[in-house]
Order: structure tokens, then C-alpha cells, then sequence
């Protein structure tokens, strides 16, 4: 956990979703279409604040919680620059299984989009969902996010360099099996887990929550600068179809593989 608090230390997470804006967009039109329309919202694991922090301008009443330190202190800024502190009820830099500052049954709706991506033992992934749904009201809606095995695998075999030690089809295929990855390099995305898709509604749904959706959230990824050059050149309108029609297919199942993340939506039973 210490080298993936070192990666974001030094990672722009608000930059990304800015430079990847397709993925904000789809988890944003799911999440406003299964939110409740007022409340208390968790968004645990809420890196820089961008989810939380758009929650707030809706109107939410927000608690953020991040494990680094320096992720939970841009928020904060953010937050004050855009003058939105009222709507907050606290910043905590906090582990995603040990949530010992929050009361039971808190929250009308609780977030957790990123520390499945770094709780590579299935013991540590358990506690982070039980926790998850002990802070979460009965019948609060989560939303909770995956990064899918065979995408990363495919990616692995697109850009071995990238992706050091899957430069190799024997660890590869190692990977596929566990979907657990280390990175070779520092400072590079490390210390992962994948979830093999099917695997993701029944792990939710033994932890006492009811699926309602599973989407993917940023199938657009596999649309490279190229292709996103040739769409730009026919204008503003043209892209915006391109969005819309992601964002209708973000539910097909058939897409879920090619997606780089997905986001389960839930209701605590």
C-alpha cells in the first residue's frame, strides 16, 4: 500500500478524468439516474474530490475519505476555491476497510471508485465491501468501481513495454489467472487487482447488496487519437452524438471487456 500511496502522491488523478473526460461523463449520467435526490453521500476513496465535489453542486451533503493524505488536501482546496464547504461534513484520510470514524447506517448513498483497484488480497476486498455496506443506510444506493482482467490482459499484449513484467506471454498469462499486478518501474500504476467480470455481481450480492447495473465506464478508450482526430473534424455536434452513443451502450454486456473501468451500482438489502 505504500508504493500505490507513492504513486498517487505523484499522479494528476483530476487530470486524468480531464484528459479522459468520456469516463466521468458515463458514471455521471448513471450515478444521477440511481442517486437519491437529496441526502448524506459517502464518496470513500474520492482521490481529488471530482465526483465529490459535483455531488455537492447538486446539492448532497458530501464526507470525503482518501488513504492519501495529499489527495484528501487538494480536495479541500478545490472545495474551498469553489466556495462548497458547507455541503461537506468532513475530510478524513482513511483506509477503505477500516472506517472507524463513521457511524452505522450514515450515509444515503455511499461511493467507493477507486480501492478495489489496490486491495489485492480477497480478505482486504471483503473488508473494504463490508465496510462499505455498514456505513450505507438500508436500501442506500452504492456505486462501486472495477477495473475488468481481460482488458488489462489485451492492453499487456497491445503495449508489453507499457506494461513491465507483462512483456511476456507466460506472465501474462499468470496475470490472467490472479489478476494481481506489480509494476516493474516505479512510479507507475501498481499494486492492482482486476476483477474477471463475472465475478463482480456475485461478489457484491454475497456482501448484501442487490445489483441494479453494471456499466461500462469508459469503453471509449479503445477509440485512439487517431480516431478521435477523424470524429473532432466533423464538429462539436458530431462528438457529442459519439458521447451519447457511449453512454447508451456503457449498459450493454458485451462491451464490458473493452471498458478500462466499470461501475457497479447497488442497493444495500
Amino acid at each position: 500500500m505504500n508504493k500505490v500511496i507513492k504513486y498517487y502522491n505523484q499522479f494528476d488523478e483530476w487530470g486524468r478524468l480531464e484528459r479522459e473526460p468520456i469516463e466521468f461523463q458515463v458514471n455521471w449520467h448513471y450515478i444521477k439516474k440511481y442517486l437519491p435526490k437529496s441526502g448524506n453521500v459517502l464518496d470513500n476513496g474520492a482521490g481529488p474530490g471530482k465526483y465529490a465535489i459535483e455531488l455537492a453542486k447538486e446539492g448532497y451533503h458530501v464526507t470525503l475519505t482518501d488513504i492519501t493524505t495529499s489527495l484528501v488536501e487538494i480536495a479541500k482546496s478545490k472545495v474551498k476555491e469553489m466556495g462548497l464547504e458547507n455541503h461537506f461534513n468532513g475530510f478524513y484520510v482513511a483506509d477503505a476497510r477500516r472506517l472507524k470514524m463513521m457511524k452505522d447506517e450514515s450515509f444515503d448513498a455511499s461511493f467507493m471508485l477507486g480501492p478495489l483497484y489496490h486491495l489485492q488480497e480477497e480478505k482486504e476486498r471483503i473488508e473494504a465491501v463490508k465496510e462499505l455496506n455498514r456505513v450505507t443506510k438500508k436500501n442506500g444506493i452504492v456505486f462501486v468501481a472495477f477495473m475488468p482482467r481481460i482488458r488489462h490482459v489485451y492492453n499487456s499484449l497491445i503495449n508489453p513495454d507499457n506494461w513491465r513484467p507483462n512483456d511476456n506471454l507466460e506472465t501474462i498469462i499468470q496475470f490472467s489467472k490472479t489478476g494481481c499486478f506489480d509494476h516493474e518501474e516505479e512510479h507507475r500504476f501498481t499494486g492492482a487487482y482486476y476483477f474477471n467480470i463475472e465475478d463482480i455481481n456475485p461478489f457484491m450480492e454475497e456482501l448484501g447488496f442487490e445489483t441494479i447495473q453494471l456499466i461500462g465506464s469508459n469503453a471509449g478508450t479503445i477509440l485512439n487519437e487517431s480516431s478521435w482526430s477523424y470524429w473532432k473534424k466533423k464538429g462539436q455536434q458530431e462528438i457529442e452524438k459519439i458521447i451519447g452513443f457511449i453512454i447508451d451502450q456503457a449498459t450493454n454486456p458485451y462491451i464490458l471487456g473493452i471498458s478500462s473501468h466499470l461501475l457497479y451500482i447497488g442497493k444495500k438489502k
